[in-house]
């Protein structure tokens, strides 16, 4: 069965497909929905909620704002407190359009449902108040009707009640001292029902400086304003605050920030919170409303995800244990046509990383992805791992952005591109060409490891994806996984900056230990480096000997004449073939008819040892791997090399496999026995010298005996 390509049943959003989406899809701004100047997908309430899903977490929160402002309970201060780019400013955009009653509640999609649960049918409109904390300064007042406004409450009050409203706090606004909570019990009580929507407060009060009074007040004096706002707010039955604070100390800046943020927590701490994270699959839906506007045929979609979840199950030791199970086909269908692993993987791992917001990170990278894809005619069945365009340079740099100094290099010289080693493999393989094995095989990783070896994760004792992860991000319905398998092999023998350990495959801008000893290798000379290992590993091979004399690489004048039985081992380039021209015979001959420039007398005393015509060149590249691991090691103990302990580790493991080879290769390699032979023909008298030859066992115990 031919599956349809994602484009064929899956249309993006009309900006995603333009390239628009910038300025149209994350410019989420409270500030600018409040003013009027945002852009039609968040003004507009039908809109918004028809590209909003409505999550568990958002759905308990509204659920409990329709309660307050309906005066049948709900929370008087929720605190909405994640991690960055967790869906804070979305959250209270949903609270503002909804408590707005701009639109009839039956055009805003989802939320009939959430009225009927909470058991109201329609509230007056509430007045709504925003104030941002990115946008206000502690020490410029605004203007309003030309009046100057200089504090947090100054501009609550002219918000709820314009000029009438200010007059409650106009004391305490031009002192820069908190109004008190009796006067803002007031305040909201003739303004109800109201919604507070605080944004980035924590930004707002860490600009105030100890024991410093600017016209905005004091660190003090904006704190005593919030403690006493959320206790006003528990007398006024209709009216809410929704404030945002950030969840570590990390995104509260400086010490100030530190420091606010602390103090806020404490008074916003004693009311419970019913902000729920994002769960992942619920992720799935909101990019897919975000970045897809219709799947114009469901069936086939359906088929599409029955099919790889078929083909995981068929073919069970080569994917996770999760696939596995029937509800990865649920995940497929919610996540159609991403393929979850994408998610899983920036979910995971990407969100991790600083500065990378959780949700707008996903979806501002997600669109420009699928942006590309539709551009260039991806027919795959799902946007996986693998279909990751990382060829296009701005998405390129969109990843390597939130990455520490280094990765564009590794992406295109290993990853992706016209100059990257993966496409020259395919080039050269056309059996991997067929799939881009190699590209696909290389992106998955990247996606996959990028954050972890970085050391910007704190999962760093699970370096790597597993291979059955790779291939869970590669492998479509009706392709051979041995052929990705084959990839990777190759691949690890290839690539510059590929990894490969206990399974485990990662991409780091360190050139990998194997490229860097395939480097080392071409530094070594024969004659002066690779002979004299051939000649200490023989030296002890053939230690114990019972002969007379065993001469290793020795020109035919120090061979002595004597009666002593002698073992003469030709050197690697008088190779011994029983098929090919004979250098060993040739060689071995030359030193059994002469001692240097004189005839050699006794040469019934001597036998030859020779290596195999066929193993020459594998002994030859195992002593050069030996050297280069040795090199390495060493340089690691002089300091030369910036290795973590894993690597170090690793060339330790790495030198003693290589020497444990060579000890092998050199059995493998010099098997043959060479001895002269001469026949007594009757009446003919003796024949000229013949070459007998035997084949020795590599894995007897001695050699020589």
């Amino acid at each position: 069965m031919t599956l349809k390509p994602w484009r064929e049943l899956a249309t993006p959003h009309e900006d995603v497909l333009k390239g628009t989406f910038l300025q149209a899809e994350f410019a989420a701004d409270l500030s600018r929905v409040h003013s009027g100047s945002a852009t039609r997908e968040y003004q507009e309430p039908t809109l918004f909620f028809q590209r909003t899903f409505i999550t568990e977490g958002m759905r308990m929160l509204l659920d409990s704002v329709v309660k307050r402002l309906s005066g049948k309970g709900g929370d008087p201060v929720i605190q909405l407190q994640t991690a960055f780019g967790g869906g804070k400013t979305h959250t209270m955009l949903s609270v503002y359009h909804l408590a707005g009653g701009k639109v009839p509640a039956s055009e805003m999609p989802g939320i009939p449902a959430i009225l009927d649960a909470a058991g109201v049918s329609e509230w007056p409109a509430a007045r709504i108040v925003v104030l941002d904390g990115n946008k206000l300064a502690p020490n410029q007042p605004s203007a309003r009707e030309g009046r100057a406004i200089h504090t947090l409450w100054g501009d609550l009050a002219w918000q709820l009640g314009k000029a009438e409203g200010f007059a409650l706090v106009a004391d305490a606004d031009a002192s820069g001292t908190s109004p008190g909570k009796a006067t803002l019990e007031t305040l909201l009580a003739r303004y109800a029902p109201c919604v507070i929507l605080i944004d980035e407060l924590v930004a707002y009060v860490r600009q105030f400086s100890e024991g410093q009074v600017l016209t905005g007040g004091t660190f003090d004096s904006n704190l005593s304003f919030v403690q006493a706002l959320t206790e006003a707010l528990k007398a006024v039955p209709n009216a809410v605050l929704l404030a945002s604070l950030p969840e570590s100390d990390r995104e509260a800046g400086s010490q100030r920030g530190v420091k606010a943020l602390a103090a806020l927590s404490h008074y916003f701490g004693r009311v419970q919170a019913l902000w729920k994270p994002v769960a992942t699959e619920e992720a799935f839906e909101i990019v897919r409303r975000r970045l897809f506007a219709t799947t114009q045929d469901k069936k086939g979609a359906t088929e599409v995800c029955r099919a790889f979840a078929d083909f995981y199950i068929a073919n069970r030791d080569d994917f996770p244990q999760e696939t596995q199970e029937s509800h990865y086909f649920d995940r497929l269908t919610q996540a159609y046509p991403i393929h979850p692993e994408v998610f899983d993987r920036l979910y995971e791992d990407w969100s991790t990383l600083d500065n990378f917001q959780r949700t707008r990170g996903v979806l501002k990278w997600m669109a420009k992805v699928i942006h590309r894809l539709w551009k260039d005619g991806n027919n795959d069945p799902l946007i996986m791992p693998g279909s990751l365009p990382l060829y296009d340079a701005d998405i390129r740099n969109e990843a390597i952005y939130y990455l520490p100094q280094g990765w564009d290099p590794v992406i295109e010289r290993d990853v992706d591109g016209g100059r990257a080693e993966t496409w020259e493999m395919e080039n050269r393989d056309t059996r991997l060409g067929s799939v881009q094995a190699c590209r696909r095989a290389a992106r998955t990783i990247f996606l996959g490891s990028a954050p972890v070896s970085s050391g910007l994760t704190t999962n760093q004792l699970s370096r790597g994806l597993e291979i059955e992860r790779i291939i869970l991000g590669v492998a479509q319905p009706g392709q051979q996984t041995g052929l990705y398998r084959d990839a990777l092999r190759r691949m690890t023998d290839r690539l510059h900056f590929l990894n490969h350990a206990n399974n485990r495959y990662w991409l780091d801008t360190r050139p990998n230990l194997r490229r860097e000893m395939e480097d080392r290798k071409r530094r070594f000379q024969d004659k002066e480096d690779i002979l004299p290992i051939m000649r200490e590993q023989l030296q002890r091979s053939l230690s114990g000997s019972s002969l007379g004399s065993v001469h290793i690489f020795t020109q035919s004048g120090d061979v002595p004449d004597t009666w002593e039985l002698r073992l003469v081992v030709l050197p690697p380039d008088a190779a011994f073939s029983r098929t090919v021209q004979n250098f060993a015979t040739e060689r071995a001959n030359d030193i059994l008819k002469k001692r240097g420039d004189q005839p050699r007398f006794k040469q019934n005393r001597l036998i030859f040892l020779a290596a195999d015509t066929d193993t020459t060149a594998r002994l030859n590249d195992q002593v050069r791997s030996f050297l280069a691991w040795q090199s390495i090691v060493a340089d690691i103990k002089d300091l030369k090399l910036n290795l973590d302990q894993f690597q170090a580790r690793q060339a330790g493991r790495s030198l003693e496999e290589s020497s444990d080879a060579l000890r092998r290769m050199i059995r493998e390699t010099y098997k043959w026995v060479l001895t002269p032979m001469q026949e007594v023909r009757p009446g003919k008298g003796i024949s000229e010298v013949q070459w007998e030859h035997f084949l020795l066992n590599p894995g007897s115990v001695s050699l020589t005996q």
